[in-house]
């Protein structure tokens, strides 16, 4: 009988796996995909969205056609239940599917209860929709500017982001002819500048010191946020920021539906997996990405996450459709690659500018890292943009 793998989520972790163990096993298997989203987004382009350097169709693309292209059936249905006893998935639209082997790559959402006011006053750019609301908002500030405060809250792990929205946003005050007027200011939770939620690289506090020094953009580190008012961020210790614009990242949670799963997940809904990314439970079933939980090996005074960026997302992904493809074939899953131990590589966008940034390692400790700033980020990030997104529209996962 033919095997079948339901892989939740079709994003990077999603398409990847699937792909993948499509590619592997060809016809002695059957794929799907269930997605509450139909298309694919490059989420790393979200920075460029509220300046209007990105709309939407620039950074997406329809994920049926090309898993039709590759015998991969898709679901365009929420995923609501996890019956990892059952071997089933419960989904929106109202059908019960079973399944051989499961991948979870559901992704984040925000914890938009990180702090009092985030809700109903914090704009942010880590989702699609969110980062259209910071678009409609950048446009009433050139229209009535004001001071800006770009943060990163307690907990928050997407660090990356946030550095490449301040910079994105001291670079288009500049064009604006706004930056002399405009008090701009950088809260992070982070204990020092380019600490990233990786634990730092050589010379980067200096090299980051150095960016802001020159865009005249104030810090606070190592700073929890207490609330968000309208128009103000209000942090630990009761400074009042106030701001005509402002971006705030917050923490991400794992999604809710799992959380009831038979054990599956921690307190925020993340899935506990082995560095085979089998949970630590079940055999059959593997969570990828953002979905899977990652210890933080540190200490800090204001808690601080980990990244979960494309890069290490694809190399789970990988790892699991191999997996799955091993067990398939009545073989035991040997392929590992624990998250600390996949090289970190991410290019920062900062306008015109950037960091190219290389680690041997995601976490500490580490051999070799190395931050390389220059103008020849800013074109990386843009032709890395196009090829990602031919390289995933045409399924072609084998590529680096």
């Amino acid at each position: 009988m033919r095997q079948k793998v339901i892989v939740l989520g079709g994003n990077f972790g999603g398409l990847t796996a699937a792909l993948r163990v499509k590619h592997e096993l060809a016809g002695d298997v059957d794929v799907t995909v269930v997605s509450d989203s139909d298309r694919f987004l490059f989420t790393p382009s979200l920075i460029w969205l509220p300046f209007g350097k990105r709309h939407a169709p620039d950074i997406t693309f329809p994920v049926e056609p090309t898993l039709d292209e590759h015998g991969i059936e898709f679901v365009h249905a929420a995923a609501i239940g996890v019956d990892p006893v059952d071997h089933t998935v419960s989904t929106s639209d109202g059908q019960i599917r079973r399944y051989d082997y499961l991948v979870i790559a559901t992704g984040y959402r925000n914890d938009e209860d990180v702090v009092p006011g985030f809700r109903e006053h914090a704009r942010t750019i880590t989702t699609l929709p969110k980062a259209q609301e910071t678009a409609v908002a950048w446009q009433a500030f050139l229209e009535k500017p004001g001071d800006v405060v770009i943060a990163a809250t307690q907990g928050a792990g997407c660090f990356g982001a946030a550095y490449e929205f301040l910079f994105n946003t001291a670079y288009q005050l500049k064009k604006a002819g706004l930056r002399k007027e405009v008090r701009l200011t950088y809260v992070t939770a982070e204990p020092f500048l380019g600490h990233f939620g990786i634990g730092g690289l050589p010379h980067g506090e200096q090299l980051l010191g150095m960016f802001l020094r020159k865009q005249g953009i104030e810090t606070r580190l190592a700073t929890a946020i207490d609330h968000v008012e309208d128009g103000a961020l209000v942090l630990d210790g009761g400074e009042t920021l106030q701001f005509a614009f402002g971006m705030v990242v917050p923490p991400f949670l794992g999604q809710g539906f799992l959380v009831g799963s038979d054990g599956l997940t921690d307190a925020k809904g993340f899935v506990r997996v082995r560095n085979t990314y089998q949970t630590e439970k079940f055999d059959d079933v593997y969570a990828v990405g953002v979905a899977a939980a990652v210890d933080v090996p540190w200490t800090t005074a204001v808690p601080v996450g980990i990244p979960k960026t494309g890069f290490p997302t694809e190399a789970q992904a990988a790892v699991a459709a191999d997996n799955i493809a091993l067990q398939v074939r009545g073989e035991q899953p040997t392929q590992e690659k624990p998250f600390g131990d996949i090289p970190a590589v991410c290019v920062m966008d900062a306008g015109n500018n950037g960091v190219i940034i290389l680690a041997d390692k995601m976490l500490p400790p580490r051999k070799h890292g190395i931050l390389v700033p220059g103008p020849q980020a800013h074109w990386m990030k843009l032709g890395f943009e196009k090829y990602f997104l031919w390289k995933m529209r045409n399924g072609y996962v084998q590529l680096p």
